[in-house]
């Protein structure tokens, strides 16, 4: 499942300590379009598979996503990612 939500995004990168010119530059998403994902509420309008690369970047620092869109969703986090190599 790549759904995840806007508020799942903004504890992900928070959690993490990493600011949105950070993921930007690792997944080749704009900043804009970041900010656009978390200026929203619930499940982000995404093309491009953004969605699905977010996660996938996030998971990798440690960050679970739990609960579905429409039920608890939230986050775990299993790893301190912060202040790692953010792999470019």
């Amino acid at each position: 499942m790549s759904d995840i939500t806007a508020e799942q995004i903004k504890a992900a990168r928070a959690a993490l300590g990493w600011t949105i010119i950070d993921i930007a530059e690792a997944t080749k998403i704009g900043s804009a379009t970041l900010k656009r994902y978390e200026a929203t509420s619930g499940v982000p309008h995404s093309r491009k598979g953004h969605l699905t690369k977010l996660r996938a970047y996030f998971e990798a620092a440690g960050i679970e996503f739990v609960g579905t869109p429409n039920d608890a969703p939230g986050i775990r986090i299993h790893a301190q990612g912060g202040d790692r190599d953010k792999e470019r």
